[in-house]
């Protein structure tokens, strides 16, 4: 059956997601792990340093800006992988859901050059983060500030990683059972939010304040 990006949206409604086993397999495969990969959007942990690092602004965050250019990025080769699970099947569903106003991106700009960023969908109030991609120090977990900041305003209740690497702990992530991740997506699919803020940009200052309330 061939996977259309309704059928996508579908299924991340139902606690399922699309992988593929490299950038070169055209074949997808669908996950639901036992342990699910959630970060606390009330218990975000941010470190004094990434803290002092967002404060000077070493990047421009925009907010669907490049989306194109991200997801190519986070499925391109980086520091200490080879190769990703994003293949063409995944960009071509993905950006249709972009322009569809479900998948958005945050972008980290330096010299308006693309140093980093993420990408996700995103569906009632719940945020699926799927990758992200930095080529200057810093820039994706600085544009992982900015998601979080923005959830947290526009009133999301759960953001999914997927799965939990060291990555992404040092930021408060932790393993869910699956049950109880079905739980928590059913009442987050049900909240109504705005994750475009009404088209808002958020200031290092904004983003901060949001965060350091609970952190």
């Amino acid at each position: 059956m061939r996977i259309t990006p309704d059928i996508v949206l579908k299924a991340y409604a139902a606690g399922v997601f699309p992988m593929s086993e490299s950038r070169d397999d055209p074949n997808l495969f669908w996950v639901d792990p036992e342990q699910r990969g959630v970060l606390p959007l009330d218990d975000f942990h941010l470190s004094r340093r990434l803290r002092r690092t967002v404060r000077a602004e070493p990047f421009e965050i925009s907010v669907d800006g490049a989306f194109a250019r991200v997801i190519d990025g986070c499925a391109g080769p980086g520091p200490g992988r080879w190769s990703t699970w994003i293949n063409e099947s995944i960009v071509e569903l993905f950006t249709t859901l972009h322009q569809r106003g479900f998948a958005h991106s945050v972008e980290a700009w330096s010299d308006d050059e693309l140093a980093g960023g993420l990408y996700g969908i995103a569906l009632g109030g719940a945020f699926f983060g799927e990758s992200m991609f930095s080529r200057h120090k810093d820039a994706s977990k600085v544009a992982l500030v900015h998601l979080v900041a923005r959830l947290r305003l526009a009133g999301f209740s759960l953001l999914d990683t997927q799965f939990v690497t060291e990555h992404l702990r040092q930021f408060g992530a932790v393993e869910i059972a699956r049950d109880d991740y079905h739980s928590r997506l059913e009442a987050a699919l049900s909240r109504p939010v705005d994750f475009s803020l009404g088209g808002r940009r958020l200031s290092a200052a904004e983003v901060l304040q949001s965060i350091v309330q609970t952190s």
